[in-house]
């Protein structure tokens, strides 16, 4: 193995371990101890079904507006494995990822570890070793057992619990949410961002000594048609910018960000400039990403009926005077049934496509499920996302617009062959 190449490295990572998802906390807790993993900065976990990576990007911009070094860790990526580990907005380079890779290599001396979970102790050691002023972490999947939550947050995030990835996390908002409280601790902030609030996730709260703060309980929104206001005990403040992010649900991941700040100012301090410059900056990619115009082009990675949801009414919000066509593939173990039946008011024309990927699913199922569910609309199938997102940019006029959505797979294929058409152009 090259232990210079970040490519060979993820090709060692993906052998590890005989799964790819393994929730469980001893084993990287081990290699986390032999590999001196003791962060001394303050750190922002989040959790949540959807809203995660927005409310990251949120923080990270908002801190690092502030004057903050901040080191931000998310996943999964799109492009590059780099988008995962961030310093001050700036991808980790190859070099720096690659050294922190054989730290943990080493450290683990034959401890089976995921590619999340090796993943996860490389980003902190790289944030470490460039002495950040703060750490923003995602949750991979759930929380209790997610490699993530072997760091003790100062403060969490849980931004939403709804049905996903049901196989590991439980069949019930109920069940979800308490694994997703996992990330909580005793007698630290802990900040949920619905005001529909799992009792699993108050119980456990309560019983772990949690300061839990609950949107429309202890902290609200208001907005107006070009600004908000944030509210919450003791603090208002009026005259923010709408998140540059769009979507209604964009000002409850806002609040969620504005509100942990909140709970922390004692620690970390972000004045009205900041929080302003840090919301209209804020961006993740294949959230709602706008890139193209005559036709328009939207990248949404929405792979659930919650981010389904969101994403229809940000269509609906977003008038079209020619067709909508869909670029659509997502993986089979997600409710495909559930996403389709909500999306198919909005498109005229879907061009599905294989994902090539084990749980990926196939076009002819997704166009069965179409056929039933999405009678009217016309129908193409292609053999990868790419080709379909080619197709639809061939027979779209400049009215219509085309929504690539169902999976990060499906997002990361059509934007990678976005950028290579400019490139090549």
């Amino acid at each position: 193995m090259d232990r210079n190449s970040t490519e060979s490295w993820l090709e060692y990572l993906e052998s590890l371990h005989p799964v790819a998802i393994d929730l469980s906390l001893d084993r990287v807790a081990m290699v986390r101890v032999r590999a001196k993993l003791d962060p001394e900065f303050p750190i922002i976990t989040v959790g949540g079904t959807n809203g995660k990576g927005s409310t990251c990007a949120m923080l990270e911009s908002m801190l690092r507006s502030a004057g903050y070094k901040v080191g931000c860790y998310t996943s999964p990526h799109l492009v590059r494995y780099n988008e995962r580990v961030r310093i001050n907005g700036v991808e980790v380079g190859n070099l720096a990822l690659c050294h922190s890779f054989a730290q943990i290599d080493d450290a683990r001396d034959g401890i089976g570890l995921t590619y999340f979970e090796f993943g996860t102790l490389a980003a902190m050691s790289c944030f470490i070793k460039e002495d950040v002023d703060i750490a923003v972490l995602e949750v991979g999947l759930g929380g209790r057992l997610d490699a993530v939550n072997i760091f003790d947050a100062d403060c969490a995030v849980l931004t939403s619990v709804d049905l996903d990835h049901m196989d590991y996390l439980g069949d019930n908002r109920e069940a979800i949410g308490y694994e997703k409280a996992g990330i909580f601790r005793s007698g630290r902030p802990a900040i949920y961002a619905e005001m529909d609030i799992p009792f699993t996730v108050m119980h456990h709260a309560e019983e772990i000594g949690a300061n839990l703060q609950v949107l429309g309980r202890d902290f609200s929104y208001e907005r107006t048609d070009n600004t908000w206001a944030f509210n919450c005990r003791g603090e208002n403040i009026h005259g923010l910018p709408h998140p540059g992010m769009k979507g209604e649900y964009q000002f409850r991941n806002a609040s969620a960000a504005l509100m942990a700040l909140h709970m922390l100012r004692n620690q970390l301090q972000v004045p009205f400039e900041s929080l302003v410059q840090g919301i209209e900056q804020a961006i993740v990619p294949g959230r709602f990403q706008i890139k193209g115009k005559r036709p328009l082009i939207i990248f949404d990675v929405a792979h659930n009926p919650h981010a389904a949801h969101a994403l229809a009414d940000n269509l609906e919000n977003l008038p079209c005077k020619g067709r909508t066509i869909a670029v659509f593939a997502m993986l089979a173990d997600k409710d495909v049934s559930a996403v389709i039946e909500i999306m198919k008011p909005m498109i005229n024309t879907w061009c599905i496509a294989n994902i090539d990927h084990p749980r990926g699913a196939k076009a002819i199922q997704l166009k069965e499920l179409l056929n039933l569910n999405a009678a009217g609309s016309s129908i193409e199938c292609f053999v990868n996302p790419a080709s379909a997102f080619a197709y639809a940019c061939n027979i779209a006029v400049e009215n219509d617009r085309i929504v690539v959505f169902g999976s990060f797979h499906t997002v990361a294929d059509c934007l990678g062959a976005q950028e290579r058409a400019v490139v090549s152009g």
